[in-house]
């Protein structure tokens, strides 16, 4: 059975434990089902192919693709080079990915649709997204409710939907929460792997990140703890199932 690829693009060792550990357990993937590469620390192989991997599964981070060089810190900028130069081929082949949140921008950029902090960022916090018509017929949302909540926090975000995409789900602030291109190409702006826990530390981690003010730390981890976060959840656990061997 082919392993599914995890790149994740947080500097933050605990942020990226954990997330690791999230995607794990709602993508009910085991260790052994996984090759695990932290691009803060180590660069993609130069041998990687992807017809090793059953799927590629990226994490969050506190990059944004809209930022100019200039601004870029430079373990940031490898970090999204790095995940940058597979694009052409993960789009080419239509191979299977779920980039979750800082992913959604990784895309865009790709596709040369604009991602910008200017129209719909959105405060770390609680909120919810409906089904598009299109996620009818899209098989990782069959089971999924209308409207479900979510947990949020992201800087930048699609100014418009890219070309050869689809929009599946939709949010009151952010329009585009999760959209596919081609098949198998997918991408949230929201956070399928986490919790109100994920939440609870991610808010201590990057409360100087620029997110929120800091003083708003507690009233955040508040919010976000009991949020009911188990159909968005269900996302995750249904890409790695179709796409398992």
């Amino acid at each position: 059975m082919k392993p599914f690829l995890v790149l994740q693009l947080r500097p933050e060792t605990e942020a990226a434990d954990e997330e690791f550990a999230a995607i794990l357990r709602r993508g009910r993937l085991d260790r052994g089902r996984v090759h695990r590469i932290r691009l803060d620390r180590e660069a993609l192989p130069d041998d990687l192919s992807l017809d090793a991997y059953a799927g590629v599964i990226v994490g969050g981070g506190p990059g944004c693709v809209s930022d100019p060089p200039e601004a870029r810190d430079p373990t940031e900028a490898r970090i999204e080079a790095a995940i940058m130069a597979l694009m052409p081929a993960i789009t080419a082949r239509d191979f299977p990915f779920m980039g979750c949140c800082y992913g959604i921008g990784i895309l865009g950029k790709h596709l040369g649709a604009p991602v910008t902090k200017t129209r719909y960022p959105e405060p770390v916090s609680p909120t919810w997204c409906t089904r598009t018509p299109e996620a009818a017929a899209d098989p990782l949302l069959a089971d999924l409710p209308e409207r479900f909540d979510i947990l949020v926090g992201h800087k930048e975000a699609l100014d418009a939907l890219p070309d050869g995409c689809v929009h599946l789900l939709e949010g009151p602030r952010c329009p585009f929460q999760m959209i596919r291109f081609g098949r198998n190409v997918y991408a949230t702006q929201f956070h399928p792997e986490a919790d109100g826990q994920s939440f609870a530390l991610r808010i201590r981690i990057y409360r100087d990140k620029g997110y929120f003010p800091p003083d708003d730390a507690a009233a955040l981890t508040d919010a976000c703890r009991d949020v009911q976060t188990g159909a968005s959840g269900r996302i995750l656990e249904n890409f790695t199932a179709r796409y398992s061997d």
